[in-house]
């Protein structure tokens, strides 16, 4: 890790987020042309946005979005509707309230139905919602995303009454599964310190919607 992280490298990990519920098209289109302004990753953005272009940006959308309690083959549907209209990258919710009674094989089931409708190019993130799992939980999803065939495991959906991404939980994931999967933190990452902090804890990937208030806190 480097003494000093650019800002373009830190952009160059940004998923540039809209998730909000009353947003529009017209909010959509602004946030495309401030990633292209920004230089970052992707776009991520409601299914119901497709089809979009974002130019240089990879297109990430959701699935099972928020609360991650639809029946795996409506998320695994959605998913494959997104990949169909454009989306390059889909960031699916598991059964949050099956890994925490700790029936970890639904989690896997949950996933291996995302992944099996996807093509191979897609890449697919799981989204575990940390804050609500204890450690050993947390460590047997991430477990579970990597057999599935998952390209990486995500903290948070920043919906969650709980609470988004943690130094402790990135640590975590990046110390079970980091260098085979990504990890991405988000949820709550508003400063640069907080990116910076996900970034020296493992994190390969930041899902941000105050991107540009974060990278305005690292050098050129």
């Amino acid at each position: 890790m480097p003494d000093t992280l650019t800002r373009a490298a830190v952009a160059a990990m940004v998923d540039h987020t809209l998730l909000k519920p009353e947003a529009t098209p017209a909010d959509v289109a602004a946030l495309i042309a401030e990633a292209a302004e920004l230089g970052v990753y992707a776009v991520c953005v409601s299914p119901s946005m497709l089809p979009l272009r974002a130019g240089a940006q990879k297109v990430a959308v959701v699935a099972g979005f928020p609360s991650g309690k639809h029946h795996s083959l409506v998320k695994g549907s959605e998913a494959r509707l997104a990949e169909q209209q454009g989306a390059d990258e889909v960031d699916m919710v598991i059964d949050v309230g099956a890994a925490v009674a700790g029936d970890f094989n639904a989690v896997l089931a949950d996933i291996l139905t995302v992944r099996g409708g996807l093509a191979d190019a897609t890449v697919l993130k799981v989204i575990l919602e940390t804050a609500a799992l204890g450690d050993e939980a947390i460590v047997e999803c991430c477990l579970a995303a990597e057999r599935a065939g998952a390209d990486f495991v995500k903290t948070s959906t920043g919906f969650h009454p709980a609470g988004g991404a943690t130094t402790s939980a990135v640590r975590l994931m990046a110390q079970t599964v980091g260098g085979r999967l990504g990890i991405k933190a988000s949820g709550g990452i508003r400063t640069a310190d907080a990116a910076r902090e996900m970034i020296e804890s493992g994190a390969t990937r930041l899902g941000l919607s105050g991107t540009r208030a974060v990278l305005d806190g690292f050098p050129d």
